[in-house]
């Protein structure tokens, strides 16, 4: 990683981890330890907020320039140049890990049996910035944490379906973040980098339901840009046939503000007439919504099972 890619990620609050990787605090990770809130992950489907760590493994490549994304985009790579050990990945962002939670310990607002459950995270988020499946041991990268005792949510922007279908063993969760209804506004909103962007995620459309794991797609809602096709929407979802659903909106932080305006953040109230019609559509069942986070959950069963990090 060159010097000023490490000072902007750095300065932003990324742990970097070897040439290609970091690991960052979420945000609900803070206020679980502060003021026992937790995030829609630990609501919807079972993990431990302040046990989460959230990383990624390829932090400066990607094959979009998505208009929505927060992060800072003017060093974005596609290829990784040099690959690091997927050990080393593991082993060095749970000591990241702690060394950002550590400080922690002292606040008279943490509880110290949570801080020590903190200190030991058994669920990872492959997701923060970049396009993890661009690093090509990603397998082997999940296969680490599952030694671990981790369970892995992987999120991707679903321009690489050869991996997706190649990869073993697969996350826990796999998220494929589907934010355009047509090739249009895919190439407008989203900003492909690669040839054949929107191609290559219908390919991973396609082959999703015949991957053995948890399956969400995720609907990054963007007012102005990408909410009023809902049929279109339900036509792709058809084709995935994911286990969940999650329309939620584009939140205006970070460099995306750069882009976007807070006009195009969609309220909490938007997400839900937007969910509610792509269910009709579906048949998906409305079974979650957390109005904080601006997202809502609609899942193939009605009573679907949750995941445990105990």
């Amino acid at each position: 990683m060159d010097p000023e890619t490490r000072r902007i990620l750095e300065k932003q609050g990324y742990a970097i981890v070897g040439n290609h990787s970091a690991v960052k605090l979420c945000h609900w990770l803070r206020e679980s330890l502060l003021r026992n809130r937790f995030c829609y992950k630990q609501q919807f489907y079972g993990i431990k907020t302040h046990r989460c760590l959230q990383m990624s493994p390829a932090v400066n490549n990607c094959t979009q320039n998505c208009l929505f994304c927060w992060r800072f985009q003017g060093f974005s790579e596609v290829y990784l140049k040099k690959v690091d050990d997927p050990e080393y990945i593991v082993e060095e962002s749970i000591k990241q890990q702690r060394r950002l939670i550590v400080g922690y310990k002292g606040d008279p607002r943490v509880d110290k049996k949570k801080w020590e459950e903190a200190m030991n995270p058994k669920h990872v988020a492959i997701s923060l910035i970049g396009e993890p499946t661009l690093y090509p041991r990603l397998g082997e990268l999940i296969e680490e944490y599952h030694k671990r005792g981790f369970t892995t949510f992987l999120v991707t922007n679903g321009t690489m379906p050869e991996v997706l279908e190649n990869l073993d063993p697969l996350p826990t969760q796999l998220y494929v973040t589907l934010a355009a209804p047509n090739e249009d506004i895919y190439r407008k909103l989203l900003v492909p980098l690669i040839r054949n962007g929107w191609s290559r995620l219908m390919k991973t459309l396609e082959i999703l339901p015949s991957l053995n794991t948890r399956k969400v797609i995720r609907h990054t809602l963007v007012k102005g840009w990408n909410m009023e096709q809902i049929e279109e929407y339900a036509k792709l979802d058809s084709i995935a046939e994911p286990d969940f659903i999650e329309p939620k909106a584009y939140v205006f932080v970070g460099y995306s503000r750069e882009r976007l305006t807070i006009n195009n953040m969609p309220s909490h109230e938007d997400i839900r007439t937007f969910s509610k019609k792509l269910a009709s559509l579906t048949g998906y069942h409305y079974t979650d919504e957390k109005e904080d986070s601006r997202v809502v959950l609609l899942s193939k069963d009605k009573n679907p099972e949750k995941l445990s990090d105990d």
